[in-house]
């Protein structure tokens, strides 16, 4: 017979029945708890002392005494290499077998996902291939995100390709070195030499002067020319890129993502996947478009592509428009039934990739329809070169923005997964990982490294959970690199633009949070539009510069207009305050006016601080002299009474609504929500102060927190104030009422 009791680890952490004699956690007492508080009004003065608060010493030598004293070196050896902190804890028997499936499974993905991303990026696949190995390995040692997947993606690709168009001049060097027959005449394949080969051979310049008819200048030109191939500029970029990450890890530049505002990654992302299609519709349609550069090229891509549909490779579109349409089928269909009864996702991508190359092989679809195919991809791994670092001035500029991007993509990644697992991403330790990566990547020929929403979901939702997962994902891609890689050297450049395009659509659907940024505010939805507008339309750094301006501004316009209200108080329970603008209710405390002002006060918003004061209690309003005390104060029986007031705080007086200008004694200010203040601000509170016992009021601060504190009690050292000071807002009323009163 089963047991009465209830086990307690049987009963669900939130228990909301309150049926039964036992209740629950969150059932109402049966009393109304009250308190009642019986104490001498203090200042601020007094419980500083009563309570023996100390100001923070922030001296140098104090520094760097607690600096000293708080340094351990075990914890910054394992903090600066987490995989030492996360691997003793890791359990092979629970955890492996989560890694391993997760781990095949994104390297099913990266198949694909490298040879497409590669290209993109305006090198070769097997540069995208490289891209799941090294610097996955680096981050798996380095990295505090046990879930992202690290590798291409679409928009650092695209980034990348336009910095390798714009500096690269050549394909690769063995396109550019002439080839010497046993005549010693050119070979008739290439139309370009080699400078360093023609300066050391004068069989080459006979062989020049006897078959070429190039005019000397030319000749000249070309022998003094610097050739850069589209490898060397990717790996100086990735170079840079990762000493831009290190200088910022060094520099604690970490919260930098939290400046790139959720629109406007949002509507650069978007914006970012137009870019891509757009470099994919020549693949598409099997026809040759010019790369363009600069500002408005997609415009100028279109125009190209336009003109160019009368030359469409039918087979080619025909071919790349069955892999959407099948990629489709699988994603929108197949893949969420099979989800329900298999862990193991549909491999989708993988099978186009071997079905594509088994087409092309068999139908011969290079030579008989004209179909172009990925390219040759050498077999094993790269040696590892130390890129070329004169390149390194010439993409300083650009790698600041790929940088920024591929950093704010990885970490809103890693937050996402670390909040649903419950464990910490350290945002100063990622940008020192993401600087490791790139610049280990760059010695092996790869791109900027970033992480792939799509391959990070699927590793999270394998059962991935550690980077044990990329560990298995690198081991399979290297065993791909080792004896596979050439088999994929057939496979139709339509096919990665069939991946590419399917696999853009989430980035496209990010369109529809437009309507949540609209109901958040005017200015997340003009960050969104103008940035999305701005990146489609000029360009991608272009773009993003205007759209970072924007948000900043958007940040400064927030910041620098804090939210700020006139205080009235519950005539049911006095002590609680609340806004006279939204509480119709609330009572004015009489002859007094409570300003409340969140934010910040320094010598940007001292302004708004000051107009909006002066609006509020119509400070300007009151006359220099003194009040009468036959004018228009209440008389003595009213100064005990509170006097109810209408929504814009106005006194009702005989159905008339009296200015909530008139007249006071007391201007309490209520610094419960200011977090910072400086000299200025003080400076600012001082002027304030004279200014009303100039018209017979004194000023109160109420509640300031013990920052703020500081600073006001250093400033009065300053001969700024004096200000009177009070730990409560509820001991500042009551004290200016005895005031008042007295």
């Amino acid at each position: 017979m089963p047991s009465d009791k209830e086990s307690p680890e049987s009963k669900p952490l939130n228990n909301n029945n309150t049926n039964g004699n036992g209740g629950s956690a969150t059932s109402k007492p049966k009393i109304q708890p009250k308190y009642s508080i019986h104490r001498d009004v203090l200042t601020h003065e007094v419980v500083i002392k009563q309570t023996g608060y100390a100001a923070r010493d922030k001296s140098i030598p104090s520094s760097l005494r607690n600096c000293w004293q708080s340094w351990n070196f075990f914890a910054l050896f394992t903090g600066v290499i987490p995989i030492l902190q996360w691997l003793p804890q890791y359990s092979p028997r629970r955890d492996l077998p989560g890694d391993i499936i997760a781990g095949f499974t994104v390297a099913i993905m990266n198949i694909p996902h490298g040879m497409a991303y590669g290209i993109l990026a305006g090198v070769s696949a097997g540069n995208g291939l490289y891209m799941a190995v090294f610097p996955v390995l680096a981050y798996m040692f380095l990295g505090t995100s046990k879930h992202i997947s690290i590798g291409t993606f679409a928009v650092a690709s695209m980034m990348t390709a336009k910095v390798v168009d714009t500096y690269a001049n050549v394909e690769d060097h063995h396109h550019h070195i002439l080839a010497i027959n046993g005549s010693g005449l050119l070979s008739n394949e290439t139309s370009t030499a080699s400078p360093l080969l023609l300066s050391n051979s004068s069989v080459l310049t006979e062989a020049i002067t006897s078959t070429t008819a190039l005019p000397l200048q030319l000749l000249n030109s070309a022998l003094s020319a610097d050739p850069i191939t589209k490898v060397e500029v990717a790996t100086s970029l990735a170079l840079t890129v990762g000493i831009v990450n290190l200088l910022m890890a060094f520099l604690r530049l970490g919260t930098l993502s939290s400046l790139l505002s959720e629109p406007l990654v949002n509507g650069f992302t978007t914006a970012a996947a137009c870019h891509v299609v757009t470099a994919q519709l020549k693949d598409v349609l099997g026809i040759s478009v010019p790369r363009h550069k600069g500002a408005f090229k997609i415009i100028y891509t279109v125009i190209d592509v336009i003109k160019g549909v009368p030359d469409t490779n039918l087979v080619n579109f025909g071919f790349c428009m069955s892999v959407i349409v099948f990629m489709m089928i699988c994603n929108e269909i197949l893949k969420p039934r099979l989800s329900k009864q298999c862990r193991f996702p549909l491999p989708a991508e993988l099978i186009m990739v071997i079905g594509g190359t088994l087409i092309s092989k068999y139908f011969n679809l290079h030579i008989d329809y004209k179909v172009n195919p990925v390219g040759t991809i050498p077999s094993g791994l790269p040696e590892p070169v130390l890129p070329r670092l004169d390149l390194v001035p010439k993409v300083a500029v650009d790698s600041i923005a790929i940088a920024i991007v591929t950093y704010s993509i990885i970490m809103s990644m890693g937050l996402t997964f670390a909040k649903k697992h419950g464990y910490e991403v350290r945002p100063n330790q990622e940008l020192f990982a993401m600087g490791i990566g790139n610049m280990v990547g760059g010695c092996f020929s790869c791109i900027p490294m970033a992480c792939s929403l799509s391959r990070s979901v699927i590793q999270d939702q394998t059962g991935g959970v550690s980077q044990i997962a990329s560990l298995v994902s690198a081991a399979l891609v290297v065993v791909t690199l080792m004896w596979i890689g050439p088999f994929f050297g057939s496979l139709p450049r339509c096919v990665l633009a069939g991946v590419i395009i399917v696999a853009l659509k989430p980035m496209f659907m990010q369109a529809k949070e437009l309507k949540k940024f609209s109901k958040q505010g005017k200015l997340e939805m003009f960050t969104w539009i103008s940035t999305f507008l701005c990146v489609v339309i000029i360009d991608i750094d272009i773009g993003l510069l205007i759209g970072i301006c924007i948000s900043l501004l958007a940040l400064y316009i927030k910041g620098l207009k804090p939210y700020s209200c006139l205080l009235g108080y519950m005539p049911e329970a006095p002590g609680i305050y609340m806004d006279l603008n939204q509480h119709r209710n609330a009572m004015q405390v009489p002859e007094t006016r409570i300003f409340r002002y969140s934010g910040s006060l320094n010598f940007a918003t001292s302004l708004f601080f000051r107009r909006a004061l002066y609006e509020a209690v119509g400070l300007d309003k009151m006359p220099l002299t003194k009040i009468s005390s036959n004018s228009n104060s209440p008389s003595k029986g009213s100064k005990t009474s509170y006097s109810p007031v209408s929504q814009n705080g106005g006194k009702a007086i005989n159905d008339q609504l009296e200015e909530s200008s008139s007249l006071f004694k007391v201007l309490i200010l209520d610094f419960s929500m200011l977090g910072h203040i400086d000299v200025a601000g003080c400076r600012t509170l001082t002027d304030l102060s004279k200014e009303l016992k100039v018209r017979g009021a004194r000023l109160l601060l109420a509640s300031p927190v013990d920052r703020v504190y500081d600073t006001l009690v250093h400033s009065m050292a300053l001969s700024e104030g004096p200000f009177e000071i009070f730990p409560t807002l509820h001991d500042c009323v009551e004290y200016a009422n005895a005031c008042r009163t007295a």
